[in-house]
């Protein structure tokens, strides 16, 4: 786990956060000498202090460090992690962290200056996606030197995140190594489960119909697993923006190959995917909405949609019963909208 610390910020671009950040650094020496000994922590007493950036990351990492961690996420719902800008509160609570969590492959990029200096203090900071074999990860673009980040689409590759926050919890705090085994082992078997059920519902998608197209490129990986063609009207990141052009190219494709559903994302405006309709019923192609999915963040702190599993059994659910496939109303086990 040594090399994830030492790629953690290496590939992300460097952003300025602000004059705001400076005024802060005198804090990050104060905080050094409780960053020699992450097993410690001020504010929780002999339980670690770990921050997580985005919400799915946020989860696995609750639930491999089970009590033994108090767990504090920086994004929460709604919240796009590619435009993100880090608080003041985010920053001290990255310099009293015990460790820090990150997706990494760039999805954080404005956090690069926080990250970098929390690490060159010390800090444990670990980017679990950067640290799969890469033959699981996707390329970002054709010219293949970047990845796409958006792994969590795909629970089986999640899954190996998961060994990678069981890897990263044993490697700063020794002592709970088979409470950590346990709990990741138990929460493996649940994205595995998760990713069964997906693979059934969205398999009653006919084959013609398997065509996703939503607001920004975050459902390549979802494709590869499942078998869909997906079509993102902005790039992988939000940063970029769709043109006339690329809005004209996407209704000629509703319009040719019928595809009758189009999906918004949580954390994605809705302007573009309207344009999409409009310009299909243009062409005399009627397209419908087929629901909101969850991208970059999960639903509501509290419900089950605000959990990895519950948010992946959401998308799931919701793409193949808008694309004419068969999915019960309440999703895996029934859960759907019950909290």
């Amino acid at each position: 786990m040594l090399q994830i610390r030492e790629t953690a910020i290496g590939r992300s671009a460097v952003v300025m956060i602000g004059a705001a950040m400076l005024g802060l650094m005198g804090l990050v020496g104060a905080a050094c000498d409780r960053a020699n000994d992450p097993g410690v922590s001020e504010s929780s007493g002999s339980r670690l202090v770990l921050v997580a950036t985005i919400g799915m990351l946020e989860d696995v990492v609750r639930e491999v460090a089970g009590d033994r961690a108090e767990v504090l996420g920086m994004m929460g719902p709604g919240v796009d992690p590619h435009l993100y800008q880090p608080t003041r509160t985010d920053v001290g609570q990255m310099i009293d962290a015990d460790a820090i969590f990150l997706n990494g492959l760039m999805l954080e990029g404005q956090l690069t200056e926080s990250l970098d200096r929390a690490r060159s203090q010390g800090k444990p900071v670990f980017a679990v996606a950067e640290a799969l074999d890469e033959r699981y990860l996707m390329p970002a673009d054709d010219t293949e030197k970047e990845f796409d980040p958006h792994v969590w689409m795909d629970p089986a590759v999640w899954a190996r995140v998961v060994d990678e926050v069981r890897d990263a919890l044993v490697e700063i705090d020794p002592e709970g190594v088979e409470g950590y085994r346990a709990n990741a082992a138990a929460y493996r078997e649940r994205v595995e489960a998760i990713d069964t059920y997906a693979g059934a519902v969205l398999a009653s998608v006919p084959e013609n119909q398997r065509v996703l197209v939503t607001a920004h490129d975050a459902f390549n990986y979802f494709g590869r697993r499942f078998g869909f063609e997906v079509v993102g009207i902005q790039g992988i990141s939000t940063q970029s923006e769709a043109g006339v052009r690329d809005i004209e190219r996407l209704v000629d494709l509703l319009v040719d190959r019928r595809v009758g559903a189009v999906f918004v994302e949580s954390t994605v405006s809705e302007r573009n995917v309207r344009a999409l309709i409009a310009g299909a019923a243009a062409k005399g192609h009627s397209v419908v909405i087929g629901g909101e999915l969850f991208s970059d963040a999960m639903g509501d702190a509290g419900t089950y949609e605000g959990t990895y599993i519950g948010m992946i059994d959401h998308n799931v659910t919701r793409i193949a019963r808008a694309l004419g496939g068969e999915a019960p109303d309440g999703g895996f086990q029934g859960k759907l909208g019950t909290e």
